[in-house]
């Protein structure tokens, strides 16, 4: 059958037409999907919080609540585990006993399915953390002390292994004992560093992967300043600097890996502006993914602080404050991004979006929700 040329060539362009017009509209849908961000937040649930919930940041910062994603007893930290397939959240109510515990979930259907739940090794866990090996580590607040555990394949928790007792007291008072508020894994894998607002030092240990315990490393602690109550801590992408958040003092201390592999304490900086005079105590901090900038948050001014990094020296600078929109901004978090921040306020039962400038490390606020008792962040 002979064709005719014009026909031919215009059913060509219409076909084409077609399919490219198709193509665009999935990769659009696909880019539009990308941009949105699934987050969940950890609570307190002595009032009308159920457990963790599930939000969505959209891709124009506002922010929208999908619902409970699993009923939990005072989730108040979450962690993924390496692979992002196993949340973790601490129990801080703990259990019948009085032992706090952790719990592991599995993502199904936009819900947090239970796999496992096991004693922390002491009351009031407060933070969890998990590395890509699946050891997991919990810092007991009223225990004063850091539990380790391990997921398996399955994302089920074992038993707990072994326990770093922390021991003595600094010169406020609610340093009368020690009292464990993080522990991190170094990003290099070289070790574990703990922050005890009790006892005001960083304790430094390491894992025996053979006898799944936990062994201090030399030397074992650093002190802080008297007063600052170490509380959190966040890690350059160099590796070499570290800032750590004190939660009394309302600073943040410089650390830095010297030539030796040792961390060398070096100068502090306040968190709050230098004519504020009333209570506030300090709560988290992040820095951003390029190494630019650092953001703390602050409970009694109710702000976030915005600092630069000196990429000569690693010293910060203070940029500017921005308002939380709301009290006692317990937790926050950068998008995956960086192109957000959301920042969860517990008293005032809301979470808030904020637009961040990648040049200049400023936020400018954007949307709220509602969220009851909201005190952690955490992207999926």
């Amino acid at each position: 059958m002979q064709r005719h040329p014009i026909l031919f060539f215009s059913f060509l362009i219409l076909f084409f037409g077609i399919l490219l017009t198709s193509s665009c509209t999935l990769f659009n849908r696909k880019k539009k999907a990308d941009s949105d961000y699934t987050f969940y937040l950890g609570s307190y649930t002595e009032g009308q919080s159920e457990g963790i919930y599930r939000y969505t940041l959209q891709i124009n910062g506002e922010i929208k609540k999908s619902g409970l994603a699993a009923k939990a007893k005072d989730p108040s930290f979450l962690a993924w585990s390496a692979d992002k397939k196993v949340l973790l959240a601490v129990d801080e109510s703990g259990d019948s006993a009085g032992m706090g515990t952790i719990a592991s979930y599995q993502i199904k259907e936009n819900k947090l399915k239970p796999l496992s739940s096991k004693p922390s090794g002491g009351l009031a866990p407060c933070f969890v953390a998990v590395n890509k090996e699946g050891w997991v580590l919990t810092a007991n607040y009223i225990g004063g002390n850091v539990g380790l555990l391990k997921l398996d394949k399955k994302g089920r928790l074992s038993d707990l292994l072994d326990i770093e007792q922390h021991e003595g007291a600094g010169t406020t008072e609610r340093q009368e004992a020690p009292h464990a508020h993080s522990a991190w894994f170094e990003p290099d894998a070289s070790g574990i560093i703990a922050a005890d607002l009790g006892t005001n030092e960083l304790w430094f240990s390491k894992i025996d992967a053979v006898k799944q315990k936990l062994l201090p490393r030399s030397p074992q602690k650093m002190a802080m300043a008297p007063g600052d109550g170490p509380r959190h801590l966040a890690f350059h992408p160099n590796n070499k600097w570290i800032y750590v958040l004190n939660e009394l003092n309302n600073t943040i201390t410089f650390i830095e890996k010297g030539t030796s592999g040792k961390y060398l304490k070096g100068s502090s900086i306040s968190t709050l502006p230098n004519d504020f005079e009333a209570f506030s105590k300090s709560a988290h901090i992040a820095i951003s993914s390029d190494g630019r900038f650092v953001y703390a948050s602050n409970r009694g001014h109710n702000s976030i602080v915005i600092f630069g990094i000196d990429s000569d020296s690693g010293q910060l600078k203070i940029l500017g404050f921005e308002s939380t929109h709301g009290n006692e901004p317990r937790h926050f978090a950068l998008s995956p991004d960086d192109e957000f921040l959301i920042v969860a306020n517990q008293n005032t039962n809301n979470v808030v979006s904020f637009k961040r400038d990648k040049a200049t490390g400023l936020l400018t606020f954007v949307a709220e929700a509602e969220a009851p008792a909201p005190v952690c962040v955490l992207f999926e």
